[in-house]
């Protein structure tokens, strides 16, 4: 099955419809919080989760890197049925440092990106707001929960969160989700989705 087109407007975070529910391969359609795909949702950071955290804001599109692996590890979280959703501050589009067109290109070569290897994201969560100004923003818990609110058929025990900053693994717990931390020797996403798949939601 073709993966879902992605509109600007999830580009940019500013998509508000529901999520679709990956379809579990080999298995009819699931109830909400059944077994079948490891995981219902799978959340990433992006900075320094999936791509190569860089000083200020990645603006041109060219300095998009993705890490090592990570697009595999995406691929494989698609391919066991999980939806895979991107969870991301941008606060420069706040205070001028990063535009609506910069941020609506780069993510635009981050799908092509995971395209290459057979990855793709089902949503996308910004933060475009500064410091203190929302409850959206990473530690707060409000990017999660509007993931789950568009994936109405996603069981929060059944959802984990994987970044690189407290401020992820905050921002998990915030919103009643399960978090895994890429920031350890040897902890990739690789590594780390890898394991996610094996063990399972009931393991976290």
């Amino acid at each position: 099955m073709a993966a879902r087109a992605l509109t600007d407007a999830e580009l940019l975070g500013e998509e508000r419809s529901p999520i679709p529910r990956p379809p579990c391969p080999g298995r009819p359609p699931r109830p909400a919080g059944s077994a079948g795909a490891p995981y219902d949702l799978i959340l990433l950071d992006r900075d320094g989760t999936l791509n190569v955290h860089r000083p200020g804001y990645v603006a041109d599109p060219a300095d998009l890197e993705l890490l090592p692996g990570a697009a595999g590890a995406v691929a494989a979280a698609n391919r066991a049925g999980c939806a895979v959703v991107l969870v991301t501050n941008q606060r420069g589009m706040a205070t001028g440092a990063l535009s609506r067109e910069e941020l609506l290109a780069v993510h635009r070569t981050l799908i092509a990106q995971l395209a290459r290897e057979g990855a793709t994201l089902d949503g996308i969560q910004v933060c475009p707001h500064d410091r203190g100004t929302c409850d959206c923003r990473k530690p707060r818990g409000g990017l999660i929960r509007e993931a789950l609110r568009r994936a109405g058929w996603a069981a929060p025990d059944r959802c984990v969160m994987v970044g690189d900053q407290p401020s992820d693994l905050a921002a998990a717990a915030t919103a009643g989700v399960s978090a895994r931390g890429v920031a350890g020797a040897g902890a990739s996403l690789r590594s780390v989705i890898g394991e996610l798949l094996q063990t399972g939601a009931a393991s976290v």
